[in-house]
């Protein structure tokens, strides 16, 4: 395989040199749930300073109104994207008070469903779809699960790149359906490693004991306040987090684009008889969009998604079958409580060498036997990494240790790390970096997360308070360019104006709307 790619950079780089660096084009969203002063989950509204939650294109919330959701543009720059999602930082911090943003994937604590608000975007009708969307997770999953914060990672690359990738690999399909097949391939090979993302960004190993109360789990006492795993090194990606009987039922092929979109739009139109049960609108009040098992397609908890941005009011599995994939959504990052906003160029440097590898090497097609090995294999590192003893089961049906398994898959990256040094020198850093945790799990991000609980009382949740606290006096303590403070002063004031026009614009009742927008 290492040849393979080696080769394959070879060709690239004679046809265009230096074409792939140039082509990366990357984004973040970034989630982080508001806490008072105490380390409680904020029941205030979100801040008005902040600008409105529906419109604004870069600070906005995602299931709870206490659940910030950070948007970077799209970036061809790693250091950009940083310091925009840096400078984000800072001015939420300057607009909220002495609240504080938690700093790890598992919330702080939380007293009760009922202490939970569901996100309010107003009274448009577009506000209000995503406000009883929103109710519709509450009744089927519990609000708890989606107080969970992560970070998805955006990955594409421009037309230019493709069209020589394309000629290169001596197609002649359309560019759109060149790119769609491609990035579904980079999909599959990307879950065929996907049991490294928790071992080296997984920073969740264990949660306050608010969040299991009531609830049946295995595990084990941490402390008198905080529970964990000995090995975990994600729980956020256990059966803890976004996971779903009714959804394990659902197969979203990724051989091919139709029968992708097919299988989310029937999963989407089809009854479900639990949700039926529930009932879309019960004495005049919505519980939810409609009785489907997904109520729209984002309600899948896909760890990585084909993605296109959607035309207002069209639905994403329209979008992907008229247009075609244009990026693909990495999202099973865990915030790194020990870096300001969760993440740092070393990580996304490896990230697009993990990204580029999957794409620019075979990809055989999946069926879904392998994809649940492949699901089985990522939850037993999550709940296990660390564990010297844990054998992994390999793609190819071998199995290895963590440590052998990552080192084989830190040389197969050496020859593409080796290529892009020389157009933007830190990729080697990332990689050696990388290789280090896996010959050493102490120094793993969930590793050091645990030493932090038995350092403050065996307590994770005064940890990882401590360090909210600490990234709070950073944010405060930098100065954020007046440009900048002005540009987003800017897009909360105008983001505020578009919400208040689109619910004075509205044409239509609230339920001819949701007639339309399913029938597109």
């Amino acid at each position: 395989m290492t040849e393979n790619l080696t080769r394959i950079l070879e060709n690239i780089e004679n046809a265009a040199p230096g074409e792939i660096l140039r082509s990366i084009r990357r984004g973040l969203e970034k989630e982080s749930l508001r806490i008072d002063s105490e380390g409680v989950l904020a029941q205030t509204p979100h801040p008005s300073a902040l600008g409105a939650a529906l419109t604004h294109p870069h600070i906005t919330t995602d299931y709870s109104e206490a659940l910030l959701e950070f948007v970077t543009p799209v970036c061809s720059e790693i250091p950009e994207l940083i310091e925009f999602l840096t400078e984000l930082h800072q001015f939420t911090y300057r607009n909220i008070g002495d609240e504080k943003l938690w700093v790890t994937s598992m919330p702080c604590i939380v007293n009760g469903e009922e202490s939970i608000p569901i996100a309010y975007y107003g009274e448009s009708n577009a506000g209000r779809m995503k406000y009883v969307y929103r109710q519709g997770l509450a009744h089927r999953y519990g609000k708890l699960m989606q107080t969970i914060a992560g970070i998805h990672f955006n990955f594409s690359l421009d037309d230019t790149f493709w069209r020589t990738y394309r000629r290169l690999s001596g197609s002649t399909a359309p560019l759109r359906d060149f790119k769609s097949e491609r990035y579904l391939g980079l999909m599959r090979n990307f879950y065929r490693i996907d049991w490294a993302i928790p071992y080296l960004f997984g920073a969740s190993p264990a949660v306050c004991f608010t969040f299991l109360k009531g609830r049946s789990h295995h595990l084990q006492p941490l402390g008198e306040h905080s529970y964990y795993l000995p090995y975990a090194t994600s729980l956020r990606l256990t059966d803890l987090g976004y996971q779903s009987e009714a959804q394990a039922s659902v197969h979203l092929s990724l051989n091919n684009l139709d029968d992708y979109t097919a299988s989310l739009i029937q999963a989407t139109s089809e009854p479900y008889p639990p949700y039926q049960a529930i009932g879309v609108k019960v004495d005049g009040e919505y519980r939810q969009l409609n009785d489907s098992l997904l109520q729209i397609e984002n309600e899948y908890y896909a760890s990585m998604r084909p993605k296109r941005v959607a035309e207002s009011g069209e639905r994403p599995s329209h979008a992907l079958r008229s247009r075609g994939v244009d990026y693909i959504e990495m999202r099973a990052l865990d915030l790194n409580p020990f870096l300001p906003v969760g993440i740092d160029e070393q990580g996304i440097r490896f990230l697009d060498l993990m990204m580029l590898s999957c794409l620019l090497t075979p990809s055989p097609l999946m069926d879904w036997d392998e994809f649940k090995r492949l699901r089985a294999t990522r939850t037993a590192v999550a709940e296990r990494g660390r564990d010297p003893s844990l054998r992994i089961t390999l793609a190819d049906g071998s199995e290895c240790t963590i440590q052998r398994c990552g080192l084989g898959l830190i040389e197969r990256l050496k020859p593409l790390a080796e290529y892009l040094e020389s157009g933007a020198p830190g990729y080697l850093d990332a990689l050696d970096y990388h290789r280090g945790l896996f010959e050493d799990p102490t120094k793993t991000p969930s590793a050091r997360a645990l030493e932090g609980a038995h350092e403050h009382k065996e307590t994770f949740f005064y940890f990882a308070k401590a360090q909210a606290e600490h990234h709070e006096r950073l944010f405060k303590g930098s100065r954020l360019e007046s440009t900048q403070q002005d540009r987003f002063t800017r897009e909360a004031e105008e983001s505020l104006a578009q919400a208040k026009a689109i619910e004075a614009n509205d044409e239509v009742d609230f339920e001819t709307f949701l007639d339309r927008y399913f029938e597109r």
